[in-house]
């Protein structure tokens, strides 16, 4: 079981666009995908149509006590797409950071969680809130490659430098290799700014840029809204068709990785 984890301490960026589209193409090609929701925001979850407020079990109960935990397969909710499934997120792992943080072991109960689904999935992604702490951690721990999309704005710019940073002191504490991907978002090359800060990404992170953006496409707006995969609408969409270009690059990553 392959594991990505997806994040950016900033949002609005396209983190959920990014897990839905990937899981989505995945999916397509027979792979058994799980999307796991660790944002308190829930837009994963609002996207396949559950409610980020309702009392329904999610990602937060793996939080549980072990003694009252859920076993993560009773956690699995259908997408209504083959091969796609889901364990929503619930706004009451906006909780767990006041509540957990400081007992022994908290940064590894994902990884926990997905060991015991590793015959049931070939590929989990995860998506994470975008700020720093246990849900990110438990992200990161579980995570065999970062993806971290980056919008084409001197805003996201600016806060990509400081999240970098503070990945590093948290890989440090995983004590293995996380391979990361930048992924260029909402691309417009009609406007300066975007041609101007897709360039400044190739300049100062040329090893880890995937280098072909992911452009601005209404289309992703439009499929959102019907809770479903853009390719289900237009699969000759530019968005679509950068995200398919997207997942070949990773996947080829990650076998390179496999037989270095």
């Amino acid at each position: 079981m392959v594991i990505w984890s997806v994040a950016n301490q900033k949002g609005g960026v396209g983190k959920t666009t990014t897990v839905v589209s990937l899981g989505a193409l995945l999916a397509e090609q027979g792979k058994r995908v799980l999307l796991l929701d660790l944002d308190p925001q829930g837009s994963l979850t609002s996207y396949f149509k559950d409610d980020p407020e309702s009392p329904q079990p999610g990602s937060y109960h793996l939080f549980q006590p072990a003694e009252t935990r859920p076993h993560p397969v009773s956690l699995l909710t259908e997408t209504g797409l083959p091969n796609l499934t889901l364990i929503p997120g619930r706004t009451a792992l906006a909780t767990l950071e006041k509540n957990l943080t400081r007992q022994a072991g908290m940064g590894q109960t994902i990884s926990q969680a997905l060991k015991l689904l590793s015959n049931d999935f070939d590929h989990v992604l995860i998506d994470t809130p975008p700020l720093i702490g246990l849900l990110l951690i438990n992200a990161l721990a579980a995570a065999h490659r970062l993806i971290i999309p980056v919008q084409t704005d001197p805003m996201a710019l600016s806060s990509l430098q400081g999240m970098s940073a503070t990945l590093n002191r948290l890989r440090s504490s995983i004590h293995r290799p996380l391979p990361d991907t930048l992924v260029p978002t909402l691309y417009d090359p009609r406007t300066r700014s975007s041609r101007l800060c897709l360039q400044n990404l190739k300049n100062e992170y040329p090893d880890r840029l995937w280098p072909q953006p992911i452009p601005v496409d209404t289309g992703f707006r439009d499929a959102a809204r019907l809770g479903v995969p853009l390719g289900d609408r237009n699969a000759e969409s530019p968005g679509w068709l950068a995200y398919s270009h997207l997942l070949e690059s990773l996947l080829r990553a990650d076998q390179e990785q496999l037989s270095a």
